[in-house]
């Protein structure tokens, strides 16, 4: 991954990261406790990589992502346009990524339901587990997959790497509207 550059950028949750090489996104770094920290986390990630003004294409996923989670449009667009360069992720994780970014806005899949439809029933662990490592998030909507009967409310069987935890993850269902089968979440 020849990652080119990365850029902070102010959102209603805070400051986010993303780094892009000429092939797409290697990165999106959901806000840490404050800009430094998610500029640490950045440099980290990103150690051969500068800070420096994103390219046009860069820019264009940092507009999608800031309005995602401004919550705007209404309802939500999802975040499929965006290209990611997944060089150096396992196969099995570019599967699951694919699959997890076609859930729509405010809907949701458990870790069985995303197993079962990657013909890969019995591996709900693993999809975790590359849930767990998702270097594109919200890009790749992890916060849009659930443990198997905690209807998004509990914290068994569900977790959220990104700072925060569970309460960014239910953050980002509530800017979606998610449902659960009758009101919304929140209701």
């Amino acid at each position: 991954m020849d990652t080119l550059g990365y850029a902070l950028f102010a959102t209603p949750l805070g400051h986010c990261g993303l780094a892009w090489s000429e092939r797409g996104l290697t990165g999106v770094q959901l806000p840490e406790a404050d800009e430094a920290a998610t500029r640490t986390r950045m440099r980290r990630r990103f150690p051969a990589a500068p800070e420096i003004t994103p390219s046009l294409a860069a820019q264009a996923a940092i507009d999608a992502i800031t309005a995602l989670l401004e919550g705007h449009p209404k309802p939500p667009r999802d975040l499929t346009h965006l290209v990611l360069d997944m060089d150096g992720v396992p196969p099995f994780h570019q599967r699951v990524y694919a699959r997890v970014r076609r859930i729509p806005p405010g809907e949701t899949l458990t870790y069985g339901e995303v197993a079962e439809q990657l013909g890969a029933p019995g591996t709900a662990r693993a999809v975790g587990q590359a849930m767990g490592s998702n270097p594109y998030a919200p890009v790749v909507p992890c916060h849009r997959v659930l443990g198997a009967g905690t209807n998004g409310v509990g914290t068994q069987g569900v977790g959220f790497s990104a700072h925060g935890g569970m309460q960014t993850k239910l953050k980002l269902l509530e800017l979606e509207g998610a449902r659960f089968g009758g009101p919304g979440l929140f209701d």
